[in-house]
């Protein structure tokens, strides 16, 4: 058995993970939530009863043996390292420590045994990341991979609750002929935002020098991570839709070896956190309202891009809340005490 924290419970990560450690049989002896001094006092109705939200600082781990962290780089920053001196695993959601060379950056279905070499902290990766590289690693390790380009169509979860509740409101404005008064997106901290009701936004966190955004970027730099291979050639442009929950990727994935299509399919309906949906003729494909509280990423539209050589068009769908997020992070746990 097991005691657990959860930093940023009263979030919709947090939120996920609270649920998820019931879900996926984590053994929680102990489950401590913590939070802001803004949400410390709140009492959570959870799977283990009635618990109050505690302010996070560092002693909260002491005594604790794992704890989730969901509140953001500058709370990771401060206190993972605190978790990790007091003896407490710290997995982190963050961007705080994805691409630190002495922490892992883990997707338990392609590198599980990166984790075992932590020093008291593990990185989860990005959301449009860990879904990717879950659609992809049956491709990659069967036929090697050069290059994939990746369109995602991300949901409004992805930006929180804020945007959650914007795209309701939105919604309900314009289909009541009033105008709509963006808030949030594409970020709340920015000196613009746009209607995300009947739109899309091509632009998911900052511009970089290079007219790439670090959503994009983390996509390149955490798919070479993850995969221990820095020969992987992305290009990403990530997308704010219109969906409440789930993220959807269109991804085009050039090989090295030669393949044959139907053995591609067989590889990822066997795959390890995988589920095959691809019957087009009977309008079978995965789509973000049906994968909406699925743990697993669901790939579809599975065939041969005949514009490039030895390449593979497919479509993969995934709860960025769930497999996304807090089901990755508290996998990366299971499998450790496994």
């Amino acid at each position: 058995m097991s005691k657990v924290c959860i930093v940023g419970a009263t979030g919709a990560v947090g939120r996920e993970m609270v649920q998820g450690l019931k879900e996926l049989a984590y053994p929680v002896s102990e489950l401590r939530l913590l939070a802001s001094e803004h949400s410390a006092g709140k009492t959570m109705e959870t799977p283990y009863g009635l618990i109050k939200v505690e302010k996070a600082v560092p002693d909260s781990f002491k005594g604790m043996d794992v704890a989730f962290f969901s509140a953001g780089s500058v709370v990771s920053k401060e206190l993972a390292p605190e978790a990790a001196r007091r003896g407490c695993l710290a997995v982190d959601n963050s961007s705080a420590w994805r691409m630190d060379p002495d922490v892992p950056l883990v997707v338990p279905e392609v590198n599980m045994d990166a984790a075992r070499k932590n020093k008291g902290i593990i990185a989860n990766p990005n959301c449009s990341t860990i879904i990717m590289c879950v659609a992809i690693e049956p491709i990659y390790r069967n036929y090697g991979i050069k290059r994939i380009i990746a369109a995602t169509y991300q949901a409004v979860s992805g930006a929180g609750w804020a945007a959650i509740e914007e795209l309701r409101k939105e919604s309900e404005d314009v289909l009541a002929g009033r105008q709509a008064k963006p808030e949030v997106l594409p970020m709340k901290n920015g000196t613009v935002h746009h209607q995300i009701a009947f739109n899309l936004i091509p632009h998911i966190d900052v511009f970089m020098e290079d007219g790439y955004t670090k959503e994009e970027h983390k996509m390149v730099d955490e798919t070479r991570k993850i995969f221990g291979d820095q020969s992987i050639m992305v290009c990403a442009t990530t997308v704010r839709v219109p969906v409440f929950r789930s993220h959807s990727e269109a991804l085009f994935v050039e090989t090295v070896k030669d393949f044959d299509i139907e053995d591609v399919k067989d590889a990822i309906a066997t795959g390890k956190g995988l589920v095959l949906e691809d019957d087009p003729a009977k309008y079978v494909y995965p789509m973000p309202f049906k994968v909406s509280g699925s743990t697993l990423v669901h790939v579809g539209r599975v065939r041969v891009d005949s514009s490039a050589p030895r390449s593979i068009a497919l479509w993969a769908v995934g709860d960025q809340l769930k497999k996304g997020a807090a089901t990755n992070a508290i996998q990366i746990a299971l499998g450790l005490l496994e």
